[in-house]
């Protein structure tokens, strides 16, 4: 079996001159293989970077665009083909969007071997301990406090015991942050797990201190990227003397970054996005080393019905995969919003592990169509 083509798919809500919220871009490839196998992977990440970072020619040896690396490859070699990637675009990859284009690439290869072989992904990665998933649904919090009442019970009432919001105007202000949180925690009441997304607009450790203390009394479950990655001072801080654990990590790439925030960081959970991480392969070793240092792994999604399924797939082959991102956006790329003809099902707030062969989904053409970028004027 050789590869044939690396298809790269730019879908877009908004057009391009205009903004673009969480949900409303998407960049999907299908690799096409000459046995009529065809292998569907994401990068959640900007698209248009990632397109060039794939298509791109050959500049020098260090400077490979990936398609051209793949073409007449096997894809059943992933890791051989990871390790090619890796090492041939290693001045403009190694780190960042380089690992974030790989991902995409990597999650297309796991769903054609597992296609190849007629098993689920998760059979493929070594397991299947769980056939559901339990899911909490994320979502952007409105400007006026008090509006996100009756979204917090509506999600509770779609079955929901957990639940994150961040995003929007979380972050901007303490006082429109305290009165959000206290909105959710009493329209939802204490019974149901609540955590927070700053996407790191707390900016520095002691207002974030000062943030988790003030909080208190809304019992958080946990509190996402208070602050930059890179903080590493700053995480270390939060996490020794924070009463809510401190998760972070979805802007990393490779189980080396990884290595490091869990060396350096003393995170309580860590969220590498599959499609950002650098795919099933990179994933599998993050998982492995948070393991051994007894450290929660939570990843982070909130994009495609291809993401979902991947993280679904991996975390049911994790003997401690029990916990998924289930992004709530109302966004028509959005996981169960019609993108996959048959998305992973949501049930009594659990995913259903899917049982199909590869990632188990098939992509709705005339959605694709319509939102693809190429096929979009740029300004109404």
């Amino acid at each position: 079996m050789k590869i044939t083509d690396v298809e790269v798919i730019h879908l877009r809500i908004p057009l391009l001159a205009q903004n673009c919220e969480w949900g409303e871009d998407a960049l999907i490839v299908r690799i096409h293989t000459d046995t009529g196998l065809v292998g569907l992977g994401e990068s959640d990440s900007s698209p248009s970077v990632i397109a060039a970072l794939i298509e791109a020619p050959q500049s020098n040896l260090y400077c490979t665009g990936l398609k051209s690396l793949l073409i007449g490859e096997n894809p059943l070699e992933i890791s051989r083909l990871w390790n090619k990637m890796y090492w041939s675009s290693n001045y403009v990859g190694r780190r960042g969007a380089g690992i974030h284009a790989m991902s995409a690439i990597d999650i297309a290869l796991w769903d054609i071997a597992a296609k190849h072989y007629g098993v689920p992904l998760h059979i493929l990665l070594g397991a299947k301990y769980r056939d559901r998933i339990p899911a909490y649904g994320t979502f952007i919090p409105a400007d006026n406090p008090e509006d996100n009442r009756k979204i917090a019970q509506d999600l509770v009432a779609k079955g929901f015991t957990s639940l994150k919001f961040g995003g929007g105007v979380l972050g901007d202000d303490p006082d429109v942050d305290y009165e959000i949180v206290r909105v959710v925690r009493e329209a939802i009441g204490p019974d149901i797990e609540l955590q927070i997304d700053l996407a790191t607009k707390w900016r520095t450790a002691s207002h974030a201190l000062q943030m988790c203390k003030r909080l208190e009394p809304f019992n958080l479950h946990w509190i996402e990227e208070p602050v930059m990655a890179d903080d590493e001072r700053g995480y270390v801080k939060l996490g020794r003397q924070a009463s809510q654990k401190i998760a972070g990590g979805e802007a990393l790439t490779t189980c080396r970054e990884f290595h490091d925030m869990l060396e350096r960081c003393e995170p309580d959970i860590i969220q590498p996005d599959i499609t950002r991480c650098g795919g099933i392969t990179e994933m599998r070793k993050i998982y492995d080393m948070a393991q051994m240092r007894g450290v929660q792994l939570i990843p982070h999604g909130f994009s495609t019905d291809i993401l979902l399924a991947a993280s679904v797939h991996f975390l049911a082959s994790c003997e401690h995969g029990n916990l998924m991102e289930y992004s709530q956006s109302n966004s028509p790329l959005v996981a169960g919003n019609g993108l996959a003809k048959e998305p992973v099902v949501f049930a009594e707030g659990q995913l259903v592990v899917p049982d199909r062969p590869g990632l188990g989904i098939e992509l709705n053409e005339d959605l694709i169509k319509k939102y693809q970028v190429n096929a979009q004027p740029a300004y109404a």
